[in-house]
């Protein structure tokens, strides 16, 4: 775009983006103040009242408004920081009536952590309210001097804005170059604002971010669902997959060698030579069946990947590849099995979409350990313009990865060349 071609801290004063976290700013001092003043007076009246059983009760309910501050905080956040943080856990209490939810609510960290938002944000949004506004007021107000510099000889009887005055002297900004100066001391103020009000807004993200989601145990439980979900999924579409190979070839090539088998045995004393031609064809069949038991068995573990580990697993994949392709494994040790399989079966499944896809002359592929991480990359020199998109290939690979804690990622401009760059745990 047009506009990106001028230098940031130019584009920086007239972007949407500072002037949304601008808004942010001036809207959260009077939002803090009233989720300040409305948080300690309940709290304060609650924890007064524990003696009695009102507290409770009291306590409960201040911890629920936090809560409900929070969800606009979440909302305002959205809108003008572009920050989106999912709601905490709810509160439910095991019972299901009001004694059981006061406790929960009494219980729920995320509760507690919403009332200190609301505490410390108010003394952190008066400062930022009142630097903010202090900088883009002076910072605008003399970057357009010229323009208004003519209201104090014409309203106020003075030759300009006064910069100094005891009685004795005046300093008036009011001939050309202090008019200039001036100007050029609001453009520094101007070009300097938005990363001082960038520098505020983080803060409040960090403060959102850390106090008005769900913890990090919720989180995390949260994402070993969806783990698990992927992981179920994946199985079950790899038994989908054996049950359909085994269907489609190895069965029914032995379903075709059991008839030609009870042929021969008809013709075996009629017809001896006839009966050879169909033995000789069940042993082609037998063959066959073999091999597709074998390619089988190893799509679902290679013996090689478990005899003598990744450098000769791969370099066998690479040997059936449809191009050429080179293979550097450096590894002090070996992982567990569990990552050593997903690691080859990776590496497979982008060999395969190197063959088919990529239109390429060549291919490299690359295993090493950097710390506590195994780190794969498929490189190949074809077309291009591979994405980890939903429906394709890559994207149900990169759930698998994610399901183990893993990262993959994808940079395949469009006349290439592709990079498939894979981490994994090592878990050694």
């Amino acid at each position: 775009m047009a506009s990106h071609r001028l230098p940031a801290a130019i584009r920086a004063p007239f972007e949407a983006r500072t002037w949304r976290a601008f808004l942010h700013v001036l809207i959260g001092l009077p939002l803090s103040v009233v989720w300040f003043a409305l948080s300690i007076s309940f709290v304060s009246a609650g924890a007064g009242l524990l003696i009695t059983f009102l507290g409770v009760p009291i306590l409960a309910g201040a911890l629920a408004m936090c809560r409900g501050f929070g969800a606009v905080e979440r909302t305002r956040a959205r809108a003008l920081l572009g920050l989106d943080v999912r709601a905490p856990e709810q509160v439910r209490g095991r019972t299901g009536g009001a004694f059981s939810w006061m406790g929960a609510m009494l219980k729920s960290g995320a509760s507690w952590r919403h009332l200190l938002y609301a505490v410390v944000h108010m003394p952190w949004a008066v400062f930022s309210f009142s630097v903010t506004v202090a900088f883009f007021a002076w910072g605008w107000s003399l970057f357009t001097y010229p323009l208004w510099q003519w209201v104090f000889p014409m309203y106020a009887g003075q030759a300009g804005l006064q910069l100094y005055g005891d009685g004795t002297h005046d300093l008036y900004l009011d001939s050309s170059f202090e008019i200039a100066v001036t100007s050029g001391i609001g453009l520094l103020f101007v070009m300097a604002g938005p990363w001082l009000l960038r520098g505020f807004v983080a803060v409040d993200r960090l403060l959102v971010s850390g106090l008005l989601g769900p913890s990090r145990l919720a989180s995390r439980v949260t994402e070993l669902e969806s783990d698990r979900g992927v992981v179920v999924d994946t199985a079950a579409a790899d038994l989908r997959r054996i049950e359909r190979d085994l269907h489609d070839g190895a069965q029914a090539r032995l379903a075709a060698l059991a008839m030609d088998l009870g042929l021969a045995k008809e013709k075996l004393a009629e017809d001896p030579r006839a009966a050879a031609v169909l033995v000789d064809e069940a042993h082609g069949e037998v063959k066959l069946a073999l091999q597709e038991l074998r390619d089988l068995a190893r799509g679902i573990h290679p013996a090689v990947l478990t005899d003598r580990g990744l450098d000769a697993a791969l370099s066998a994949i690479a040997s059936r590849c449809a191009v050429p392709v080179s293979v550097s494994v450096d590894l002090p040790a070996r992982p567990v099995q569990a990552i050593e399989g997903i690691a080859y079966f990776t590496v497979s499944e982008l060999l395969q979409n190197v063959s088919r896809h990529a239109r390429a002359r060549r291919a490299w592929v690359d295993v090493w350990r950097t710390g506590n991480r195994l780190m794969l990359q498929v490189r190949d020199d074809g077309v291009g313009g591979a994405e980890a998109v939903a429906g394709h290939g890559l994207s149900s690979l990169s759930d698998r990865v994610g399901a183990v804690d893993g990262v993959l990622a994808v940079d395949s401009p469009t006349g290439g060349p592709t990079t498939v760059t894979v981490e994994l745990p090592w878990r050694a």
